[in-house]
């Protein structure tokens, strides 16, 4: 086996970001082109265009293909590409299944906004607004978008469209008053998700704290985001003095949502870097694989699946991490209680 041939690394310094670009070139199974891309770092917060798998998205349906969206990162958080589906081995439970479709393409994505206006986010909407620009900047040209707005109650602001324009300009209308309903956002995100014109699916929610004026309880959104086939990616601004207890546990309660689902978490104490974490984000949602598989067993139990997504690489290789969606609940038999 032989080692890497070939190593290209060069950076290139722009305003308040450090780009670095690594190139890799193997003469070994097909890995013929791995590229790690940009990882960069915006004032105190280290952002990587990379995130692992966040999405391991799963179709719970009548049809048994099973969908498993992944992302791989190095050692030091940078996005991976230009993996080969031999690369990649997907496991549910114990058992290996046979990946029966492959693609690394820049699919379109169904994807949902989910942006806090109560009234703490007054002097923050302005960052906002970049970010919601930044993301949509660098969609496809065929992803389609909603968005919901919540103070006091949430309000779906914006139905699906295929126009970034669209979203952006309700971000011109936003005004920001009243507590916070984050879990009822969520949920009807996920409701709204069942519109969606396409299998791969996420909510972008932007925050800055915890909830505390909500009728649905965490437990009961957890239980919709396990059971839905969406990522979730999440960027809360904290301040570093938290005087609720609410917002001192909104970073644990966004972790919660959005790690399970293969999307991420993204904990900021500067409103300054929310642009450039939304493009990271948007980058991710691009550049990800993904997997399919059939259950060899073809479920109906209704019960809960586990995923697990493992890399077949060289040794050489072995720092590289891979982030999926850890499972699915199967349809349940129409006779399973009888």
């Amino acid at each position: 086996m032989s080692a890497v041939s070939r190593v290209l690394l060069f950076a290139n310094l722009a305003p308040a970001f450090l780009f670095l670009t690594s190139v890799f070139a193997f003469s070994q199974t097909s890995l013929n082109d791995v590229h790690i891309t940009p990882r960069a770092s915006v004032g105190s917060t280290t952002v990587s265009t990379v995130t692992i798998g966040r999405s391991a998205r799963v179709l719970r349906s009548d049809a048994t293909l099973v969908l498993v969206p992944v992302s791989v990162t190095d050692d030091l958080n940078r996005l991976v590409s230009g993996l080969h589906q031999e690369n990649f081995q997907v496991f549910e439970g114990k058992q290996a299944q046979q990946i029966r479709h492959f693609s690394s393409e820049d699919e379109p994505v169904s994807v949902g906004f989910v942006v806090d206006v109560s009234g703490s986010m007054k002097d923050k909407m302005d960052r906002v607004q970049e970010a919601v620009h930044q993301f949509c900047e660098i969609a496809n040209l065929q992803d389609e978008f909603f968005m919901i707005t919540f103070s006091e109650e949430p309000r779906l602001v914006q139905d699906f469209t295929n126009s970034p324009s669209d979203i952006e300009q309700q971000m011109l209308f936003a005004h920001s008053q009243g507590r916070t309903s984050l879990l009822d956002a969520i949920y009807m995100g996920l409701e709204k998700m069942r519109d969606a014109k396409y299998a791969r699916k996420a909510l972008l929610i932007i925050s800055d704290g915890g909830d505390n004026h909500s009728r649905y309880g965490s437990r009961e959104v957890k239980a919709a985001v396990k059971e839905s086939d969406v990522m979730i990616y999440s960027i809360g601004i904290f301040d570093r003095y938290v005087p609720t207890q609410e917002e001192l546990m909104g970073p644990e309660l966004l972790s919660d949502i959005s790690e399970p689902t293969g999307g991420h978490a993204f904990t900021l104490s500067n409103p300054v870097d929310m642009p450039q974490v939304a493009h990271h984000i948007g980058v991710e949602l691009r550049t990800q694989y993904v997997l399919a598989y059939r259950p060899q067993e073809a479920p109906k139990d209704g019960k809960w699946h586990r995923i697990s997504v493992k890399l077949q690489l060289p040794k050489k290789l072995a720092f590289l991490r891979v982030r999926a969606r850890r499972g699915y609940y199967a349809i349940a038999s129409a006779v399973e209680h009888h």
